[in-house]
């Protein structure tokens, strides 16, 4: 059966839905005025759903699928697209992995056959796990090196604990090591199943020819058929335990790196909107007031920033800013009192115009084109309750309130705070930036 999610108009961003034998779901949007196609596979499973023995393994297999199947070696994956002046890729989140590609519109059936084959019939081989191992201790490498990258994780870490949702996407050196090729092979079979799977395609397509293509495809992988269901959006429960505290890893490094930060809201939560609002007017973008503030009138740090992570049952609000180790406690003091003076003030009228505007233009100029148009549908089928058109999202936007965005404020800011740094630090006391 197949459902228009939203009408569109003239012919453009017409979305619809398939669900086929088996519970594989199909999300199409037609974007007739450009010649790219963008496809993606969107499996429900990522680093929050592994037990501690399979710790990296969503990470892990997202490289393995690309090795080989039983009619494509490694080479012949990435050259089918290539050849064809395409790309392919792939990413884990904490939530979900995707596989996707980017083609020209008439060579929709090579993206769509290639991925269905990827993702359904991995031989995933010893000697591919392997020889995958060490580019993956590799690329843990490479992220260690990076403290900008790494103080984030360690936020994570420091806020969920040593829970799924808390750990590291990549794994550590020490399960990547552990980990074998039947605990992958396992992991896969268990849970890359049509009824986690969602086939989102944006572009110069009709719903009608993806479906084919998709059936097709499935069918010959024999992974098409049954009387199986959806699984459903994960949804909210009781949400899982965090906690505050304080994480310091030393490093000789020239910048010290921090995130100051605690629990934000659910995916889900209809309070997004006016978070958003207040995220962009207190650290999302030069006229935000902690860039003024510490980059601008005081020079303090380079980068500086705030941010909002949200998953199915939590979520995170986090401040980040890289500066000069002797410069740390200036920094933080800043963070404090504008923590604090949102609390007790909420924020001005120009800056609720202005995180509107940001809002507004950063979600329309980020769906101009198919890829981002192929993640949003996609996206929105695998891990929501329902597809926002993008007029219903400037809508809502556009309706929020600067009570709410007060609420939302002293909501937030009146949680326990966490801090992660990264610098030369070794017996320094940073107790003062969580007394907000």
């Amino acid at each position: 059966m197949t459902t228009t999610l939203h009408p569109g108009k003239d012919g453009a961003g017409v979305v619809q839905r398939t669900v086929l034998p088996g519970g594989l779901r199909v999300v199409t949007e037609s974007m007739p005025t450009v010649r790219s196609v963008a496809v993606g596979m969107w499996v429900g499973i990522g680093s929050r759903d592994e037990a501690p023995e399979h710790m990296g393994a969503s990470h892990f297999l997202e490289h393995l699928l690309f090795k080989g199947t039983p009619t494509r070696d490694a080479l012949e994956i990435s050259a089918a697209i290539e050849g064809i002046g395409g790309e392919i890729n792939a990413f884990t989140a904490k939530e979900y992995t995707c596989y996707y590609a980017r083609v020209l519109d008439e060579d929709l059936q090579v993206a769509i056959d290639v991925l269905a084959d990827v993702v359904t019939s991995s031989l995933i081989t010893s000697d591919d796990v392997e020889a995958e191992r060490g580019v993956i201790l590799e690329e843990i490498a490479m992220h260690d090196d990076d403290p900008s990258d790494v103080v984030h994780e360690q936020f994570s870490a420091e806020l969920y604990g040593d829970t799924p949702i808390g750990r590291p996407i990549l794994g550590t050196v020490e399960s990547i090591n552990a980990i074998d090729r039947d605990r992958i092979a396992e992991y896969y079979r268990t849970y890359y199943l049509p009824t986690r799977t969602v086939v989102s395609v944006a572009g110069n397509v009709t719903h009608e020819q993806v479906v084919e293509l998709v059936a097709a495809a499935y069918e010959r992988a024999g992974a098409l058929g049954g009387n199986a269901t959806p699984i459903p959006p994960r949804v909210t429960g009781e949400g899982v335990e965090t906690r505050s505290g304080i994480r310091v890893l030393h490093r000789p490094t020239e910048q010290a790196n921090l995130v100051l930060g605690t629990t934000g809201i659910t995916r889900t939560d209809d309070r997004r909107f006016a978070l958003g609002v207040l995220n962009a007017a207190l650290g999302g973008g030069m006229s935000s007031r902690l860039f003024q503030e510490i980059r601008e009138k005081r020079g303090l740090a380079y980068s500086t920033y705030s941010y909002t992570s949200q998953y199915a049952d939590t979520g995170q609000f986090g401040i980040y800013a890289g500066c000069l180790p002797s410069k740390i406690d200036d920094v933080l003091e800043i963070c404090r009192e504008e923590i604090l003076r949102v609390v007790a003030e909420g924020i001005t009228e120009d800056e609720i115009v202005r995180g509107k505007g940001q809002m507004r233009g950063g979600l329309v100029l980020g769906l101009e084109d198919t890829g981002s148009r192929m993640s949003r549908i996609g996206k929105g089928e695998l891990v929501y309750d329902e597809l926002l058109s993008v007029d219903e999202v400037l809508a809502r936007i556009e309706a929020v309130t600067p009570e709410e965005i007060t609420e939302i404020a002293r909501d937030i800011f009146t949680r326990p705070l966490t801090l992660a740094v990264i610098g030369p630090y070794e017996d320094k006391d940073f107790s003062r930036a969580l007394s907000v």
